[in-house]
C-alpha cells in the first residue's frame, strides 16, 4: 500500500491510495487528519475538502477491516489571499433568480491567489468566464444550474480575422471545425493558473426538449459545453459532478498542462454527443480517478478535422489517463476521428471499462491528411466487462458527407499523398475482457499505408454466454457478427504474445496482409 499526495490547494487535497486496485481500492480505508476521523474511502483517487489555508496536516490511512495503518504523509496547504463569497455580491442561490452577473462580478473582482466561494444553493446561470490565478470552489450542495434558452447565451464566432488580415482568432468550434458555437456554461479563454474544485454540481439541464432536440442541426450556433477551455494553461479540475451537458461535457482546446482529478461526468445513456472529456490539440493532460457514464465516448482525443489540423499542426500529445471508471457510452477511450494534426504519446493504464460499445477505439480515414499521425499510443493494465468489442482500430471510419465514398472506403491500394493519414505504434498489454459480445478485436489499417507496429501482449478474452450481435466497426463492408475472434489486416509488424481467447465462434484469428508476425496463436481456444 502506498499513500501519495497528488495535488492540494488552500482548501482541498487529492490523495492516491494505491493498494493494487483499479479505480476501487481492494479494501476500504479510513482517512484521519490531525488525529480526527474525516471519511471512509473506497476509491484509489480520493479528494479531501474543508481544509484551511496555510496549515500543516498529518494524514493517516487505516484499513477499515484490518485496522492496520496503510500509510501516512504530511503536507501544508497553500496560502490564500482572500475569499469572495458570491452571496455577498448579490447571488441568491434560490433556483429562480438568474445569478450570472453576481457570480461573474465576484470572479472579476477576485485578487490573485484568492478564492471565489459558491456556497450551498442552486444558482441559475448562463455563461460564466474564469480569470487567471484564482480558485473557484463549488461547496457541497452548491449547484450551477444552466438556463436552457438559447437566446440568453453569447455566441463565439468561428473565425475572426485580424485587422491586417495576417492572422485569425478561432473562438467557436464544432467537431473539429471553426464554427459558431454558444459559449460554454463555464469558460476559460486564455487563462492560466486556476483551480475549479469542490463537492458541488455543474448541471447543464439539457434534455430532448431543449439542447438535445434536433441535435445535429445548428440553431443560431452549435451547442455549448459544460466546461470549455481555449488557449489555457495550468488548469486543474478537482472533484465536482458534471451532468446533463448540452454537448461535449469538458472540452479543452489548444491548451497545456491540464489536470482532472476525482470528478464525475454523468449524462443519460441516450444523450447525443455528450462525450466526457475531449482534449483537442492539447499537451500534457492528466485524467485520473474520473467516473464517466454518458451517451457517447467517455474520452476522445482529437486535433481538428482538416482545416485546424493542417493549418495549426498542433497534435494532442503527452496524455496520461489512469485509475478511471468508464461506463456506458460508445467508446471508453477513443483516438479520433477529428485528428488531422495527429495524436501521440498517450498512455491509458489501470482503468475499468463497463458496458461500453467499444473499449479502446482508434478512428481515422483517408482525407485526414499527412499530419494525421497516430504514434506511441499505449493501453495497459485494464479490466473490461460487457464491452461489446474491446479493441477497434478503424482506418475506414465513415464519418462526414464523403465518408461512404470510394476514396474513403476502398480496400484497394490507393496512392499515398498529402491526404493519407498514418498509424505508427500501438501497444495493448495486460488487459482482461470478460463478457465480450460482438468481437474481441477488429483492427484494419490502410492497404497503402499499413499500421507500422501493433503489439498485443497478455490479453485475456471471454465471451458472454448470450452475446449480442452487431457491427464491430463503423465502416462499409463489415457484417454484423457475434463472438467473433480477432480480425487484423494491413499491419507491417504484428506482435502477439499470451493471447487467451475462450468462447468465440469460428477461428480465433483472421490475419490478412501482415508482413512480420511474431507470436503464437495456438494459446487460443
Amino acid at each position: 500500500m502506498k499513500v501519495s499526495l497528488l495535488m492540494h490547494t488552500g482548501r482541498s487535497a487529492t490523495i492516491e491510495l494505491n493498494d493494487g486496485g483499479i479505480y476501487y481500492t481492494r479494501e476500504k480505508y479510513e482517512v484521519w487528519i490531525n488525529g480526527k476521523f474525516v471519511m471512509t474511502s473506497g476509491t484509489v483517487i480520493t479528494n479531501l475538502f474543508g481544509l484551511k489555508p496555510d496549515t500543516e496536516y498529518n494524514l493517516r490511512v487505516i484499513g477499515s477491516e484490518s485496522r492496520i495503518e496503510a500509510g501516512q504523509l504530511w503536507f501544508r496547504t497553500k496560502k490564500e489571499s482572500f475569499t469572495l463569497n458570491v452571496r455577498e455580491f448579490g447571488a441568491k442561490g434560490d433556483g429562480i433568480w438568474n445569478d450570472t452577473s453576481y457570480i461573474q462580478a465576484a470572479i472579476l473582482a477576485c485578487p490573485e491567489d484568492g478564492r471565489v466561494l459558491i456556497p450551498k444553493g442552486t444558482y441559475r446561470i448562463t455563461s460564466l468566464f474564469l480569470k487567471s490565478r484564482i480558485n473557484l470552489e463549488l461547496a457541497k450542495d452548491a449547484v450551477l444550474s444552466a438556463v436552457t434558452e438559447r437566446e440568453q447565451y453569447p455566441v463565439f464566432p468561428g473565425i475572426v480575422e485580424s485587422y491586417d488580415e495576417q492572422s485569425e482568432l478561432c473562438l467557436g468550434t464544432w467537431e473539429g471545425n471553426p464554427l459558431k458555437m454558444f459559449a460554454g456554461i463555464l469558460n476559460g479563454i486564455g487563462v492560466k493558473n486556476i483551480v475549479v474544485y469542490g463537492e458541488g454540481v455543474i448541471d447543464g439541464n439539457a434534455s430532448f426538449e431543449n439542447w438535445w432536440k434536433d441535435a445535429k442541426v445548428m440553431k443560431t450556433a452549435f451547442r455549448p459545453r459544460l466546461l470549455f477551455l481555449s488557449g489555457c494553461s495550468d488548469v486543474r479540475v478537482q472533484g465536482l459532478l458534471f451532468t446533463n451537458s448540452p454537448s461535449w461535457t469538458i472540452h479543452p482546446y489548444f491548451s497545456k498542462r491540464l489536470t482532472f482529478l476525482g470528478s464525475q461526468i454523468i449524462n443519460p445513456q441516450d444523450s447525443p454527443n455528450t462525450d466526457g472529456i475531449d482534449p483537442e490539440s492539447c499537451e500534457n493532460v492528466t485524467i485520473a480517478g474520473v467516473h464517466f457514464s454518458l451517451g457517447d465516448d467517455c474520452i476522445a482525443l482529437k486535433s481538428g478535422k482538416i482545416y485546424m489540423g493542417s493549418k495549426y499542426k498542433t497534435p494532442s500529445s503527452k496524455i496520461l489517463i489512469r485509475q478511471c471508471l468508464m461506463e456506458n457510452g460508445h467508446g471508453a477511450v477513443t483516438v479520433g476521428s477529428e485528428m488531422a494534426a495527429g495524436v501521440k504519446n498517450v498512455k491509458v493504464k489501470e482503468c475499468m471499462f463497463l458496458n461500453t460499445d467499444r473499449g479502446l477505439r482508434v478512428k481515422t480515414r483517408r482525407g485526414r491528411g499527412k499530419d494525421a499521425v497516430l504514434d506511441k499510443i499505449v493501453f495497459e493494465d485494464i479490466k473490461m466487462d460487457h464491452v461489446k468489442t474491446p479493441f477497434v482500430v478503424n482506418a475506414f471510419y465513415f464519418c462526414d458527407p464523403d465518408g461512404k465514398s470510394f476514396y474513403v472506403q476502398s480496400r484497394e491500394v490507393l496512392p499515398v499523398d498529402e491526404r493519407t493519414p498514418q498509424i505508427k505504434k500501438l501497444v495493448f498489454s495486460n488487459i482482461s475482457c470478460d463478457n465480450c459480445h460482438i468481437a474481441g478485436a477488429h483492427i484494419q489499417g490502410l492497404p497503402e499505408r499499413k499500421i507500422e507496429h501493433l503489439e498485443m501482449r497478455n490479453i485475456r478474452m471471454r465471451y458472454a454466454p448470450q452475446a449480442v450481435s452487431g457491427m464491430p466497426a463503423m465502416a462499409d463492408g463489415i457484417e454484423a457478427v457475434s463472438k467473433k475472434g480477432i480480425v487484423i489486416s494491413n499491419v507491417d509488424r504484428l506482435i502477439l504474445k499470451n493471447i487467451d481467447i475462450e468462447g468465440q465462434e469460428g477461428e480465433p484469428f483472421e490475419l490478412a496482409n501482415v508482413l512480420n508476425l511474431e507470436g503464437d496463436i495456438k494459446e487460443c481456444r
